[in-house]
């Protein structure tokens, strides 16, 4: 399962559509707040489990994406955060959850 497009879309979303013809569309809100570097990751494991991360508008947009090898892209957001590296195996199994959440 690898991505053959990803495209931001209206810098509200990012869509993927993979090469098994499906289709992912990531709020990038809950992208930021699920950022899976170290450093977040610390972060959200020493709050208790009703903890809800506040971002400014600058920290939820994208200022760019960059493929990472050839299972992940890394995203840089406005505020400078770089090291989350999002695995497509992530990212499709984060659209996949979000789809029964709503």
């Amino acid at each position: 399962m690898n991505p053959v497009k990803i495209k931001l879309i209206e810098k509200k979303e990012l869509l993927i559509i993979w090469d098994d013809v499906t289709e992912s569309k990531l709020n990038l809100k809950e992208l930021r707040k699920r950022c899976p570097c170290a450093t977040c990751l610390a972060e959200r494991d020493k709050q208790s489990k009703m903890y809800i991360p506040l971002f400014a508008e600058n920290q939820m947009t994208v200022k760019s994406i960059n493929q990472v090898g050839n299972y992940a892209v890394q995203i840089t957001w406005n505020d400078g955060h770089n090291t989350g590296i999002y695995e497509y195996y992530f990212l499709k199994r984060f659209s996949e959850q979000t789809m029964i959440i709503k």
